[in-house]
């Protein structure tokens, strides 16, 4: 497709494609933990609810204050856990999706006094498998949203809507539903067009629906899709890539994700990787394959815009695009992350405590951090540096020295250091990354945001 908690560039620094964002770039920053500041990590499963968000939204001017005009809403259901997945999702034996729907749509009212200072320009629904939800559940929900919100901007098209979808999940009934609610993009999770490297993330579907998902979503009038693919899969050739892109091009997506295979913490992947049963793909093949995506891509038009995200011109993901560029956004589901005026925070990574705590409809959370401008400084140059729009120096730089004088010092003197070790474009007056750096994405970003430490 989604940040302790954490951001692309909160894992350790590794140069080279791994550097990409791991699978699932489209949810949301969760409360950075930043090298300044490292707060104890919190295992998911151990994530209880030490707040609640209506405390949270009390301390937010509503509108007229800072009202967000973005809306990330996550759906935890899955008919089957993947063994790389480590966003919040459950297989479901106690047929809770009403109980969930209703809990929040509950939540969208809580909050939608502070998404009312204009329409809404941006919504993406992730998972979890929302396609999974029940139609006539799914019906509800896009009753609620039109109710509760001002959804002019994306009824115009001027706005996106976005749903992930699984596959095999995807019927005509559903999109038409979709679409009639207002959606206008889907983002259908392929990871690979090889069954036997599907079998290997423990992905359940057949790659010859990927295609017919598409082609229901199109066919629904869903104007915009968009294809997720997986590299650096164990035993996977660079041949085998390379194939797999084509598929994709071939079904003519005008955007497609494309992340490295990463081994996160606490789940079943990396739990077999450390038995041995497998072993991870070797670090250059990892690049050549992050080389072949570059190029293969912007062959057939799709030009690089993030790191690991591609599109034709004017496909950019519009709601990615609020997370990189440090806007705002609300948030509703459990796990969902949001950030408002300064505040972050994360709902309760547990459905029962989503189900059974919070008051006045706001969900029960698990962090927040309050505004603070130098972590808000250094989150700015982590995400927006992967965009290939890179960050205006002049701004970051005058930003650096209200925030310490010599930061602004130190902040430009790595900036041209990366320029001289060719990893930032020589256009000084906006720090973009090379194709070099875009390996060392994590690296250069790392080194920039050290520069703001306290000498």
């Amino acid at each position: 497709m989604h940040t302790p908690l954490q951001t692309p560039a909160t894992d350790a620094p590794r140069p080279h494609a791994a550097s990409a964002p791991r699978r699932g770039g489209s949810k949301p920053p969760r409360p950075y933990a930043s090298p300044l500041r490292q707060p104890t990590a919190i295992p998911a499963l151990d994530q209880r609810p030490v707040a609640d968000a209506g405390a949270i939204f009390r301390a937010i001017p509503a509108f007229p204050g800072p009202a967000a005009s973005s809306l990330y809403i996550h759906i935890p259901f899955c008919f089957h856990k993947c063994h790389y997945c480590d966003f919040y999702s459950i297989v479901d034996t106690r047929d809770r999706q009403e109980p969930f729907l209703d809990r929040l749509i509950g939540e969208l009212a809580a909050i939608a006094p502070w998404g009312a200072g204009g329409p809404l320009r941006t919504i993406f629904v992730g998972g979890g498998t929302p396609s999974l939800l029940r139609p006539e559940l799914w019906k509800r929900l896009l009753a609620a949203l039109a109710e509760r919100y001002d959804l002019s901007e994306i009824a115009s098209g001027r706005g996106e809507f976005t749903v992930e979808c699984n596959p095999e999940t995807v019927s005509p009934g559903l999109m038409d539903i979709l679409r009639a609610g207002g959606v206008n993009r889907v983002s259908v999770g392929a990871q690979s067009f090889e069954a036997r490297h599907l079998k290997t993330l423990e992905r359940w579907h057949d790659p010859e629906n990927v295609a017919r998902a598409v082609a229901l979503a199109r066919a629904a009038g869903i104007e915009r899709q968009s294809v997720d693919l997986i590299f650096g899969i164990p035993g996977q050739t660079a041949a085998e890539w390379e194939r797999d892109l084509r598929i994709a091009l071939s079904i003519g997506t005008g955007h497609m994700s494309c992340y490295d295979l990463t081994y996160e913490p606490n789940t079943a992947m990396t739990a077999r990787l450390r038995r041995g049963e497998f072993t991870p793909a070797p670090e250059d093949l990892e690049v050549e394959m992050f080389d072949t995506t570059v190029r293969t891509l912007r062959a057939a038009g799709l030009e690089r815009y993030e790191v690991s995200n591609f599109a034709r011109p004017g496909a950019e993901c519009r709601h990615n695009l609020v997370y990189w560029r440090g806007g705002s956004w609300l948030a509703a589901g459990p796990s969902a992350s949001g950030h408002v005026g300064g505040h972050r925070w994360k709902n309760t990574p547990r459905l029962d405590d989503y189900l059974s705590r919070g008051t006045g409809g706001f969900a029960p959370v698990v962090d927040h951090e309050g505004p603070d401008r130098r972590r808000d400084l250094v989150e700015r140059i982590m995400t927006a540096l992967r965009l290939a729009e890179g960050l205006d120096a002049a701004e970051i730089l005058r930003d650096a020295a209200l925030v310490e004088p010599a930061a602004a010092v130190r902040l430009r003197r790595a900036a041209l250091k990366g320029v001289g070790e060719g990893l930032i474009g020589a256009d000084l007056s906006r720090w973009r990354l090379t194709d070099a750096g875009f390996l060392l994405a994590d690296g250069v970003a790392l080194e920039l945001m050290t520069a703001l430490d306290p000498v």
